[in-house]
């Protein structure tokens, strides 16, 4: 159990799948090529003194992601948008590579927790973007510059429109919004999901919204 971590400091089947898999990656094609046009931020630098790193938060405190290299922009993030990967394996690196391979600079999320299936269960990675406090590219669409600029992006490695999310990933989840809300000063009403800002699947319909909502509540 993780504890809570506040801040202080067949054929028709088949069928389906193959057509529910087509619909995503089509998706994710169009919105690699979105994003592309809208991701201002620089490719990773090499050498910084506080580089993307993995934590295992049971050791390492919560409040370690706010030393960063860049001293965190308060003003600047106004709200948390959640992803989930559309894979049930994934790193920092893969999730990185992929990103690129679509012509964007680098991991396109503030922070990746990880499934167990390549990344440790419940594991977070804060990424180059975060730590030097730079826009994400995660949104396409309307006002995809906007929200790239001030939201910041998590992402759950998993395939939520087949599989729910690990208790320990949901469990880190609440615990870093709920820490990144006291921070910043987020309302619950600017945490929001990929799939009801843009349209797209993710972080895919086993994501459990309301009992999520329902923690952070708690929480507060």
């Amino acid at each position: 159990m993780i504890p809570t971590t506040r801040f202080d400091f067949a054929s028709r089947p088949h069928r389906r799948a193959v057509t529910v898999w087509g619909a995503f990656v089509a998706t994710m094609t169009i919105v690699g090529g979105l994003l592309l046009v809208s991701d201002p931020a620089p490719a990773p630098r090499l050498g910084t003194s506080r580089p993307a790193l993995d934590l295992n938060l049971d050791s390492r405190p919560l409040g370690t992601i706010l030393d960063t290299a860049t001293p965190v922009k308060r003003d600047q993030w106004v709200e948390i948008i959640i992803h989930g990967s559309g894979s049930q394996h994934g790193t920092a690196e893969s999730l990185a590579r992929e990103a690129q391979s679509r012509g964007l600079k680098g991991l396109g999320y503030h922070f990746v927790i990880g499934n167990g299936n390549g990344l440790g269960d419940g594991d977070l990675h804060v990424g180059y973007r975060w730590n030097e406090q730079l826009p994400g590219a995660h949104v396409a669409g309307p006002d995809a510059q906007w929200h790239n600029l001030h939201s910041i992006a998590i992402c759950l490695v998993g395939n939520g429109e087949t599989a729910e999310f690990t208790p320990r990933q949901m469990q880190r989840l609440v615990n870093l919004v709920r820490g990144l809300q006291e921070e910043l000063n987020i309302g619950i009403e600017r945490i929001l999901l990929d799939s009801a800002l843009t349209g797209s699947p993710s972080p895919g319909r086993h994501f459990p919204e309301q009992r999520f909502r329902d923690q952070l509540r708690l929480n507060g």
